[in-house]
């Protein structure tokens, strides 16, 4: 299954980051550079529907 990382800029729009395969990775992917830029990043799957949101 295909998972797209998007983070949300200073106006409050989603733009993709990276799209990753499988089910573990984007989740650590997302939560440690929420982490790291203090910006918000959420998990979309191949549809479009949300599975996570990371806030920093």
């Amino acid at each position: 299954m295909k998972f797209v990382i998007q983070w949300r800029d200073q106006f409050g729009n989603y733009r993709n980051y990276q799209t990753q395969h499988g089910r573990t990775s984007p989740y650590r992917t997302a939560e440690t550079k929420a982490q790291q830029t203090g910006k918000v990043f959420r998990i979309v799957d191949g549809d479009g529907n949300l599975v996570d949101l990371f806030y920093p």
